[in-house]
């Protein structure tokens, strides 16, 4: 089935538009050889002089497109402009490819920097992105400020992401991950319960019809809730939505605005 996307996802009218910069990264060293696109959405409400929060989304352009499912930045913009979050700075982050590589199948370096459990990722973030963001923007240094959204594979990253890196991102917003095709297999299950919690705050969306719904093995909705019900056990302040449909972004980009909300609702402790 498809959902319908509420107001907050179109252009309201009143709702002055933000401004977005498009960025090319290709000097990494934590992923050398790869290049990518970034954007950053500032919303008409921020002023310099005032640090903003930081939310960063994986998949950039997939989940900036103003005409595709998630349509981060208006949705960034509307709830900004509605006081129902704080002024926050969108980061869009595609995932790198290696431009010299001439074979379309080894291009994409996605599931190497998405799929991987360590801190790599959540590192080249902190320290190559945002610090290329914060030439532009005046970014708040409080780790309550800072959240990180992503599906599929893009998921599993964040929830890795904060998860090595709380120090940093504390806000989660996790869709229809891949926590099935983690390299070794999921570790989450038995982690969450025997790591002291950290202080995160999360939003998972699960699919009743996900990747391998109903296979004993590599199975995207069991893995799913598996890490629900290990974030329930060990006291986490989490929020899971089971939703119908398959692997697409329809749902997710539907709960993005009700996400945001539950995410700023309160100081996390």
């Amino acid at each position: 089935m498809l959902y319908d996307h509420g107001p907050d996802s179109f252009r309201r009218p009143g709702v002055p538009p933000g401004r977005t910069i498009e960025l090319h990264w290709d000097s990494s060293s934590i992923y050398p050889g790869t290049s990518r696109r970034v954007w950053i959405h500032i919303p008409d409400a921020y002023d310099p002089a005032e640090a903003a929060g930081l939310a960063v989304f994986q998949d950039g352009w997939w989940y900036l497109d103003p005409d595709g499912d998630v349509r981060g930045a208006i949705v960034l913009d509307n709830l900004v402009h509605s006081g129902d979050i704080p002024v926050t700075v969108g980061v869009f982050v595609d995932p790198g490819v290696f431009e010299s590589v001439g074979d379309p199948s080894l291009r994409k370096n996605r599931n190497a920097e998405y799929d991987a459990f360590d801190s790599r990722y959540g590192s080249f973030l902190v320290d190559e992105i945002v610090r290329e963001v914060r030439s532009h923007v005046n970014v708040s240094d409080n780790p309550d400020r800072w959240a990180i959204i992503g599906g599929s594979s893009g998921g599993d990253c964040a929830f890795t992401a904060a998860w090595h890196h709380t120090d940093r991102f504390r806000r989660v917003v996790c869709f229809l991950s891949s926590f099935a095709q983690i390299p070794g297999g999921n570790p989450y299950p038995e982690l969450i319960p025997n790591t002291p919690r950290k202080p995160l705050r999360i939003v998972m969306q699960a699919g009743h019809r996900d990747l391998r719904w109903n296979q004993p093995e590599r199975n995207w909705l069991a893995e799913n809730l598996r890490v629900g019900a290990a974030l329930a056990e060990a006291g986490y302040d989490f929020h899971l939505v089971l939703g119908d449909g398959g692997h697409n972004a329809n749902h997710a980009g539907v709960l993005l605005p009700d996400a945001l909300r539950w995410l700023w609702r309160e100081p996390i402790t």
